[in-house]
């Protein structure tokens, strides 16, 4: 199993931090780990015209303002268990970064254990000298593929991570996103939901052991054997998922669909199931 985690504890040892926040600049300024850098995961980890992840060209842009070499561990935090430190991973991932790892429990466990904050900001750092690779596409799907994939019984897995309400078409979207929802509701055929929530510990925000997380999936037909395709409502809590499938368990056959239930929902025509 490939251990990509970092204990909070020595994560002022790496040379940089960076830290993702749902809530934007708003919970950075109240207070970060000391010398922590903040990536806005909406203005920075996304394209700002088009439906789409951050172009090649501007992430290596992105790491490089921050100091980031090809050398450099870089550690991820943010709120919401992770959810969108784990989308920054996939997204530089998909780009090609080496040492990229997620402190485990994140900002929510730094607070609980009395953790130093700081409203400082970090000093200026060199231009890094980062360069892009990929994109790699064995890790991130597209609609079609995934059309294509409902079809082919027994040789993949979808896994719908979003909450039982999403899943089964009683809510359109997530409380907290009002306006943010496809125009009908529900699940894609074949679909499994398990979501993402489950893979940690409500008390701190870690992850839950190997030994549990194995259970959770694999009691429900999610193996090492299948190719997994995990997506929810934008993208970003399917990454937890795939970064807990592939990173803590070791499935060499994960995928995220990003376009997940904003663009499937919307499509004319697509398959729609409802229901539990």
């Amino acid at each position: 199993m490939e251990n990509v985690l970092i204990s909070q504890d020595i994560a002022s040892d790496f040379i940089r931090e960076k830290s993702i926040q749902p809530n934007r600049k708003a919970n950075y300024d109240l207070g970060h780990v000391p010398n922590a850098v903040l990536f806005d995961w909406k203005d920075d980890i996304n394209d700002p015209i088009a439906r789409n992840v951050v172009a090649k060209e501007a992430c290596e842009k992105l790491l490089q303002d921050a100091g980031v070499n090809d050398d450099t561990t870089l550690v991820l935090y943010g709120d919401f268990n992770n959810w969108f430190a784990a989308f920054a991973f996939w997204v530089f991932k998909y780009y090609g970064f080496k040492d990229v790892r997620i402190m485990n429990g994140g900002r929510k466990k730094w607070l609980l254990e009395d953790r130093p904050l700081t409203k400082d900001t970090p000093p200026q750092h060199a231009k890094g000298t980062f360069r892009a690779s990929g994109p790699d596409d064995k890790i991130r799907v597209f609609l079609d593929y995934v059309k294509e994939s409902i079809s082919t019984k027994g040789m993949n897995k979808l896994v719908d991570v979003r909450s039982p309400k999403e899943f089964t078409g009683e809510i359109l979207a997530p409380p907290e996103y009002p306006t943010e929802h496809a125009q009908r509701g529900g699940h894609i055929p074949s679909a499994l939901n398990i979501p993402w929530a489950q893979a940690v510990n409500d008390a701190d925000g870690t992850f839950k052991p190997a030994d549990q997380l194995k259970q959770l999936y694999e009691s429900k037909g999610i193996t090492p054997d299948k190719e997994i395709i995990a997506y929810c409502r934008i993208g970003e809590r399917s990454s937890h998922t795939w970064f807990v499938l592939k990173y803590l368990l070791g499935y060499p056959n994960v995928k995220n669909y990003d376009g997940s239930w904003t663009e499937w929902g919307n499509m004319i025509a697509n398959p729609i199931e409802k229901g539990s």
